[in-house]
């Protein structure tokens, strides 16, 4: 019994693993999982609702022009007679799509330039900072707008042009990251025992720097889409016959007052969704941070 004792106090006196303490941190940031909850919500809503609803998003009634809200079109119709319950949830897709997609690819390219510059340092630290530099200086949304109007309308363009233009941030941060990691005695350990550099850089560096690294790319989700929704209201973005939050902003400008529902439910959506992407990036942020543990 008392062998017993023993192990049940070795094993509540155990520290806590970080992914643990985070998780923990997180669950009481109510706002970060409100946040959470809202974005599922919101995928659930554009990804999985449209399979049990019987309109398509090119679906079009005629004979109901501006028609309001009823039991057979739950947010009404537009100019052209379109659903815009089921409109609303296809454009969430497209907003969705290029807001992660414009995500995730920049920090692909940004994790490999601030990983190699931050652990070699030198002239190739120079070099691509340098890089990095000067497209920091060009400001963005003008260069999106040129790059848009030259590559043509289209998700994926809009997507390679975020892309091209957003990764900067994350080198910036990655390369602070391996500055400091590639001096820790684990990595001069791997060093001492013949591990490769680029095991090394990928292997054992990068997980210890996935913590801002992940809340860069919820911050970043929020601003994709925001940029997509301007571009595509100036007509630069997806082709206007796609149903984007923003195309929908755009088409329904002539409309504000003949039907303002035409306007309000695609900009909540936008507020709704960029405001839940930061909570859950302020939740992150908080719970990773080391600075914060006792």
């Amino acid at each position: 019994m008392g062998a017993f004792e023993t192990e049940v106090q070795l094993a509540e006196s155990k520290p806590e693993t970080y992914f643990s303490m985070v998780i923990k941190r997180f669950l009481k940031h109510k706002l970060a999982i409100i946040g959470l909850v809202a974005i599922v919500s919101i995928v659930i809503f554009c990804f999985v609702l449209p399979l049990f609803f019987k309109y398509e998003s090119t679906y079009s009634d005629f004979s109901y022009l501006y028609g309001p809200p009823n039991s057979q079109h739950l947010f009404g119709t537009d100019n052209l007679g379109h659903d815009f319950f089921t409109r609303l949830m296809y454009g969430g897709r497209i907003s969705l799509i290029v807001g992660f997609s414009a995500a995730f690819l920049p920090v692909i390219f940004g994790v490999i330039i601030g990983a190699y510059a931050g652990y070699y340092g030198g002239i190739l630290d120079n070099i691509l900072m340098r890089i990095t530099d000067a497209f920091l200086s060009v400001p963005a949304f003008p260069i999106y707008m040129a790059l848009a109007k030259l590559m043509g309308q289209g998700v994926l363009n809009i997507i390679l042009v975020f892309s091209f233009l957003g990764w900067m941030m994350d080198a910036r941060i990655v390369r602070g990251m391996y500055l400091s990691l590639k001096e820790t005695e684990y990595t001069e350990a791997a060093k001492a025992i013949g591990v490769g550099n680029a095991r090394i850089i990928f292997r054992h560096l990068l997980p210890n720097s996935m913590a801002p690294i992940l809340v860069s790319v919820t911050l970043t989700v929020g601003g994709a889409i925001l940029s997509e929704a301007g571009l595509s209201f100036l007509g630069l973005g997806v082709p206007s016959s796609t149903p984007t939050w923003g195309n929908m902003l755009t088409n329904a400008q002539q409309d504000i007052f003949i039907a303002p529902r035409l306007v309000m439910w695609p900009g909540i959506m936008i507020f709704l969704t960029v405001l839940c992407f930061n909570f859950l990036g302020d939740g992150l942020r908080d719970a990773m941070d080391p600075k914060l543990y006792r």
